[in-house]
Formats: C-alpha cells, structure tokens, sequence
C-alpha cells in the first residue's frame, strides 16, 4: 500500500532516521529505547545490501562486444541531449522511453536514421512512445503490454539473434499501484518465457532492488548489468538529486551468453533520469 513501495525505493535513506532515534535513546539513557533503535538500524543494514555480489569476469573471449544506451527523455524533453549522447557515446542499439512527437521527428530525421539504419519507432505523447534504434538489422516481436509503450525486437549480432525489450511499466504512484505490478508481472512472465535466445530488458523499471516485483524478474534467471558491475546502489533518479540522493529505477538486465563489461550513467539534459551505458560482449 501506499506509501510503502516509494518508501522501499528510498530504503538506504531510512538508515538516517533510525540512527537518529538511536542517537535520541542515547542521550535519554533509555536502554530498552536503544536496543529497539539498534534492532531497527541493523535490520535495515541488513537489507540494504547489494541483492547479490559482483560476478567474476568471464574467461572465454566474446564473439561480439556492442554498446547500448538507454535513456528515459522525459515527455520528450531531453531529446536534443539524446541526439548529442549518441553522438558522443556511439552506442550500437537505444533503448528510449517517453519518446513524444519530437523525439519521433528527430529520430527519423536523417542525421539518425543514417547512424541507426534500423529501428522500431512506438511514439506517443506525452510519455506513452518508446523506441528501439540499431546498428545492427532488427526485426520487429510482440512487446510486453502496458500503458506505456514497451515495444520489443529481435537484433542480428554477429550472425545471432539477440532479443531487446524496452522497459517502461506505471510508475508505483497512488492512482496506478495496480497498474504497476501487473505490468512488473508482464515483464516477469516475458523474461520467464524468453527460451534461449541472449535477451537484454532495459530501461524505466520505476522499481529498485528492494522492490520484490523487481527481484521477481531476476528470479527468471535475467541479471542485473550494475549489480554485476558493483554498481547496484547507483541512483539514476531523479536527476537533480543523485549521486548524493536518489534511487536507482534505471536498469538493463541480461541473459546468459551477455555479460557486462563496463557500466556509465550519464546525465543528459532536460531528463530527471540518468541514462544507463552499458558495454555488452555476446558469447
């Protein structure tokens, strides 16, 4: 119930108001008052670590190493800070989210379409639209339904197909609670019948490890590219608060035979999200 999920978003936050209270029984001598207060700051320790640890390196050299950006442009405002992170990151494959009808106009401009022959283009406004941009020849699949677009499609990589499905369930607001974990639950069933095809989810999840809809997805055997990394304590939102204060809600999740070999997460203007960069190698 509400407030209880955007609170878990925040979890490490609420260490602060525990150590407080323990600070508070403390200083009143209150025994009883500091073990409670212990109780409850070594609890959410507990929980505040990384779901799982970092992986080791795989040994065998990968048959193909690509780059893939995703990014959420906020109604379609941060769509000239798109056009320039793909300029300056040359990612091979986009993931967008929010993608309004200026995001459509300039993706199918020809600056893009030369740099991304290939793409599955979902537009609506104002954060309905998504779309999939590639290097690599695509073939449009059925997506996940939401009330955001989620498209999906199928990559040619190094001769393999490589399944990449864009991300974007309700956010986990009052009104659409229900709609949040339906489509986390439509996203879970996906990757669970994804079969043995190398599968990339990423995008807005509008959830953080500490949400069990979340973890429910990494129980379909999809892994996290930032926890593999280290990095799974990164805050990718809002914006203007991280790295100091933030959660992370931005993922790109991979299946077997994909494995992260380095993980970013620039800023780009006119956003509260901070995108996710993320160098795959495909073995």
């Amino acid at each position: 119930m509400t407030p209880l999920p955007q609170l878990a978003a925040f979890l490490p936050w609420l260490l602060v108001p525990g150590g407080f209270g323990l600070l508070l029984m403390g200083l009143a001598r209150s025994r009883a008052g500091v073990v409670w207060a212990l109780v409850v700051v070594a609890g959410t320790a507990w929980f505040v670590r990384p779901y799982e640890s970092a992986a080791e390196p795989p040994s065998s050299p990968p048959r193909e190493e690509f780059r893939l950006l995703s990014a959420n442009l906020r109604f379609g405002d941060a769509t000239p800070a798109l056009r320039t992170a793909l300029r300056a990151y040359e990612p091979d494959v986009a993931l967008v989210q929010e993608c309004d009808s200026r995001c459509v106009e300039a993706l199918r401009g020809p600056a893009l379409r030369a740099a991304y022959p290939y793409r599955v283009i979902d537009g609506g406004d104002p954060a309905e639209g998504s779309a999939i941009l590639s290097r690599y020849p695509l073939t449009e699949e059925p997506g996940v339904p939401g009330t955001l677009s989620m498209p999906a499609a199928t990559a040619r990589v190094a001769g393999e197909r490589v399944r990449l499905q864009v991300v974007h369930p309700m956010p986990p607001t009052p009104g659409s609670m229900d709609a949040w974990r339906t489509e986390l639950g439509r996203l879970r069933d996906a990757a669970a019948a994804r079969g043995e095809v190398p599968t990339v989810f990423g995008g807005d999840f509008n959830s953080s490890q500490d949400h069990e809809a979340f973890r429910d997805i990494l129980d379909t055997g999809l892994r996290d590219s930032a926890m593999l990394l280290g990095r799974s304590r990164t805050p990718t939102w809002p914006a203007s608060a991280t790295p100091l204060f933030g959660t992370q809600i931005d993922h790109v999740l991979v299946s077997d035979r994909l494995s992260p070999a380095g993980i970013e997460f620039p800023e780009l203007a006119g956003t509260d999200h901070r995108a996710v960069l993320v160098e795959l190698q495909l073995r």
